[in-house]
């Protein structure tokens, strides 16, 4: 949005805001803490961890299948392909200024923000007790 074009708002809407604000906090005070917690960084990210994941599970499908039943192992390149135009996507949304939030998420891990991988990596450490000293 170009600069020239932004208008503030008057009482009367910063007041009609307000209200509305309190009503779905009051109303639904999950989906308030969701929606301030969620960032186009954090949902791209978890849509790429998901994509590697079916990267994964497509290569393991291609390797596993290519000599025996061509077909599924087609599905499993198509698969691939789709987890790399999703990863691609996501990466060219979160742009350098997500990468470094990214990448600084990682090693903060789950810390008090949670990481990129949310309590993923605090359960794994709780479950298997290793202590990260």
């Amino acid at each position: 949005m170009r600069e020239d074009w932004v208008m503030p708002l008057s009482e009367e809407e910063l007041r009609i805001l307000q209200e509305i604000e309190a009503n779905l906090t009051e109303t639904d005070p999950a989906l308030v803490q969701q929606v301030s917690e969620t960032t186009l960084y954090r949902h791209a990210a978890r849509s790429i961890k998901w994509a590697i994941v079916a990267f994964v599970l497509g290569l393991v499908l291609l390797v596993l299948t290519f000599t025996k039943v061509l077909l599924l192992g087609f599905a499993g390149f198509l698969v691939m392909l789709g987890a790399l135009l999703v990863i691609e996507r996501n990466a060219r949304k979160m742009g350098r200024a997500g990468m470094e939030n990214l990448t600084s998420s990682l090693r903060r891990g789950s810390g008090e923000g949670g990481g990129v991988f949310g309590t993923t990596s605090r359960w794994w450490r709780e479950r298997f007790h290793r202590d990260e000293s």
